[in-house]
């Protein structure tokens, strides 16, 4: 356990002193959950890491939904919106909601054109400029890596 005995004996005390019935502190390695009141106890569990899996063959630009940037984005009018981090796409805000926008939409600058969840939180993607989407890069419901490229909008 990674909490030195000091800091926990300081938060058992502020445990017992204060009206705090219950206390969770959670890192990469540790958890730890304390109870007041419940004889209840919890241990704490190394946190391991998920197994690495195996490299990917890159995927091929032609397939629908393959990350790749077309050749169009070297016109100075194309924008590549991208994945500010790693998480899943959503085109909508819920399974039965229309899509944000499709291609051939005219968005303005801040609207939101996808989410792109992330360790459970939904966190809305936005245009970089007025436009109109010209292709949507990534398929509904699947991941997003870091920087990859989810939508091309052609500037107007």
């Amino acid at each position: 356990m990674n909490i030195e005995l000091k800091k926990l004996r300081a938060l058992l005390r502020t445990l017992a002193d204060g009206e705090v019935t219950e206390f969770e502190f959670e890192d990469e390695k540790t958890r730890l959950k304390l109870r007041r009141g419940a004889v209840e106890v919890t241990a704490a569990v190394p946190m391991v890491p998920p197994p690495i899996a195996a490299p990917q063959p890159c995927p091929d630009p032609a397939a629908p939904g393959g990350g790749e940037v077309p050749s169009a984005v070297h016109d100075a009018n194309m924008v590549v919106v991208t994945s500010p981090f790693v998480g899943t796409f959503y085109q909508s805000p819920s399974p039965d909601a229309p899509s944000f926008v499709e291609v051939g939409s005219v968005v303005r600058e801040g609207q939101t054109l996808c989410i792109i969840e992330a360790m459970k939180l939904m966190n809305e993607i936005e245009a970089d400029c007025a436009g109109k989407v010209i292709e949507i890069l990534v398929e509904n419901g699947k991941p997003a890596e870091f920087e990859q490229p989810l939508f091309l909008i052609a500037k107007s």
